[in-house]
């Protein structure tokens, strides 16, 4: 009898088990399954889906987007070119971070390191930001109930070889939104903060303060 009850509980945990084996690949998808546990996913031409609570190390493609269902975890999501969106209550050891690509993180999420973009707007909705945000061309929302505790940076591009005017990023710190390090503009900004938020100093852009719900457009 106590080899039959041993060979069930080698057979129920067996799909957990291969489960968290890395999955690599050059062309294509990676899709998880939900409550399952993973090692490393990464890819190079592929888009990265993390279904409902995921369990995983590390995430990472080159030429896809990575999108994230609620009460997933992992240590840190990284794509080059495309898109990171996360549901609710994700929670991450490190950082997000994407070159050409825009980032937005649900309610109830905690990230523990930076979030980064060059070219992507990043939206944040009642999330923990143990780091720092830091964009050259994307807007930022800092939504209701968000907690940065680094700081905000806009860096000046490299170069711009445009004939036109470059575009003002669009910088909101929202409702109840605090933002505890500096912020810091190195180019040309239009800055909103909320009459309940609260931020450190600021350098490099005028602050123009808000009611309501949203910022004016």
């Amino acid at each position: 009898m106590k080899r039959v009850f041993l060979l069930l509980a080698l057979t129920a945990t067996t799909p957990l088990v291969l489960a968290a084996d890395d999955i690599s690949k050059v062309n294509g998808s990676i899709h998880t399954e939900a409550n399952a546990s993973y090692g490393d996913l990464d890819t190079v031409n592929g888009s990265i889906q993390l279904a409902s609570g995921v369990q995983v190390r590390g995430v990472e493609t080159v030429n896809g987007s990575i999108r994230a269902e609620d009460n997933v975890q992992a240590r840190a999501i990284e794509t080059v070119n495309g898109g990171i969106r996360a549901g609710r209550n994700l929670v991450l050891e490190r950082g997000l971070e994407t070159v050409n690509g825009g980032i937005y993180v649900d309610r109830g999420s905690r990230i523990g390191g930076d979030i980064e973009t060059v070219n992507g707007a990043i939206g944040l909705v009642g999330t923990q930001v143990g780091g720092d945000i830091e964009t050259v061309n994307g807007d930022i929302t800092v939504g209701i109930d968000s907690h940065v505790k680094g700081g905000i940076k806009v860096s000046r591009p490299s170069f711009n070889i445009s004939l036109t005017a470059p575009r003002k990023p669009r910088v909101v710190i929202g409702p109840n939104a605090v933002v505890e390090g500096a912020l810091v503009f190195e180019r040309e900004v239009t800055l909103y903060v909320h009459d309940t938020a609260r931020t450190g100093p600021v350098s490099g852009a005028t602050a123009q303060r808000f009611k309501g719900e949203s910022a004016p457009r």
